[in-house]
């Protein structure tokens, strides 16, 4: 045998760079579900089905495109509890050349797989993930010598470098880069949000719902009404249902929040960009071409691709440019535990209570539940970094720890001082009132900062 390819749950791309130039008479690709990645944190029961099988359905598509497969379901009694120990087990039985993977999404297995080649024996060659528009190099040249890193001009680099929204002189389409004053309307209910894509599990996703279930109990969340897609076909239709049905509204409403919509206008893509089910760069430009098609309007078009080109590259960036380190920035010396209810909702604040019970039925809270809601009452409360980046980890379909980290200690903690965003995002209760309807139905006062039934935001 010549290589052993290993491809990791958030690696399901047929374009990944461990698969260029792969022999597929001789190689054998490697995915395994393994008790250390499923289990190092809480892991939403959501979450757990959508990467299972996803991975399940992957590794079927490449044997049907004649790849060889070695492929390990997840079971307590395995012997190979570890990704390592999986490749060490079959690097003991083929006696490959070398292990072949693309750079992973977590600076806590990148340590673990760039010591393989002393425990194995033999090469690990870890090539660049180029499923990104910048590469990790490319963004530390960037950074380099920068006082302050600010993802506006970052994002304008992007916007340049792929020439999205960009006319034929070099100027951004609208005549400016950046329209998020446009988008920061209330919902009151009208225009109705659409209904979120649904696709229905299959016997594959069934039978890991069923396994999620028997081994995975006392994790948080439900596996009730999942209706993810699981392959880059079915992701594909979720990208079309977006742009046909929400991206119209999208711009206009995406700071808005709703007691009674859990999804409003939002794309709900994001678990298949993080997973590799969809690439970044062909679903900015199908919603570019709804734009020069007259089906969405420049604002909503602009916000959306900023999030995948702008901010998404932005803070992988951040995260491989200050790794190890950034994960133990507390800049604030918050100290307080992570509050209980957290875990189960039950709290009288309206708000937490319906963002959390969301997030426990769905995996999912759009990203203004993330940081004005659960992310904001942590700052406010002086909960310690680590605590709430574990939870938002766990809970959410879309979490990897690249995305996540940065998004949590920088963005919503404020921990780093200021080097991922220029202020800490902390509000009153009064922002709630403004961009929700949360507030008419809670037993708190917005409107009072004293009295014992106060809005504790305030």
């Amino acid at each position: 045998m010549a290589n052993l390819i290993l491809i990791l749950g958030d690696q399901l791309s047929h374009h990944l760079s461990a698969l260029e130039g792969a022999d597929k008479d001789n190689d054998l690709v490697v995915m395994a579900e393994v008790h250390s990645e499923a289990s190092y944190t809480n892991h939403h029961k959501k979450k757990l089905v959508f990467v299972f099988s996803a991975m399940r359905h992957f590794a079927d598509a490449l044997e049907e495109d004649g790849w060889r497969v070695h492929y390990q379901r997840y079971h307590p009694d395995n012997p190979a509890q570890s990704i390592e120990q999986v490749i060490a087990e079959l690097a003991r039985e083929y006696q490959p050349e070398r292990v072949i993977t693309t750079e992973c999404g977590e600076w806590r297995l990148h340590e673990q797989i760039s010591r393989w080649h002393k425990t194995l024996g033999i090469p690990v060659e870890i090539r660049p993930d180029t499923r990104f528009v910048c590469n990790i190099d490319e963004f530390a040249r960037w950074a380099e010598g920068r006082k302050q890193l600010r993802m506006e001009f970052f994002y304008r680099e992007m916007r340049k470098k792929t020439g999205l929204l960009m006319t034929s002189e070099g100027q951004p389409e609208g005549g400016q880069w950046n329209f998020d004053t446009d988008n920061r309307k209330k919902w009151a209910g009208k225009p109705p949000a659409p209904a979120p894509f649904r696709e229905e599990p299959d016997a594959i996703t069934t039978e890991v719902i069923e396994l999620v279930n028997e081994y995975f109990s006392e994790h948080f969340g439900t596996t009730g009404n999942f209706h993810y897609a699981v392959t880059a076909e079915q992701a594909q239709e979720a990208l079309a249902h977006f742009v046909d049905f929400a991206l119209p509204c999208f711009g206009d409403y995406q700071d808005a929040i709703s007691d009674n919509e859990d999804w409003l206008f939002h794309s709900i893509l994001s678990p298949y960009l993080n997973t590799g089910l969809l690439d970044p760069m062909e679903v900015c430009e199908e919603a570019v071409r709804a734009w020069h098609a007259g089906r969405a309007p420049l604002n909503a078009v602009e916000g959306f691709v900023r999030q995948i080109i702008g901010w998404r590259e932005f803070v992988r960036g951040i995260y491989w440019l200050l790794m190890p380190g950034y994960a133990r920035e507390n800049r604030l010396g918050n100290s307080r535990e992570l509050p209980w209810f957290y875990w189960t909702g039950d709290t009288k604040m309206r708000c937490m209570h319906k963002a959390i019970n969301a997030t426990a039925r769905n995996a999912y809270a759009h990203h203004i539940q993330r940081l004005m809601i659960t992310g904001n009452f942590a700052l406010l409360a002086g909960v310690k970094p680590e605590a709430i980046c574990d939870w938002y980890l766990a809970v959410y379909i879309d979490a990897f720890d690249w995305v996540e980290l940065p998004n949590t200690l920088g963005m919503v903690m404020h921990a780093d001082g200021g080097y991922l965003g220029s202020k800490p995002y902390a509000a009153s209760g009064k922002y709630i009132q403004r961009m929700s309807d949360y507030c008419g139905d809670c037993p708190y006062k917005v409107s009072s900062a004293e009295e014992d039934n106060s809005c504790p935001f305030n």
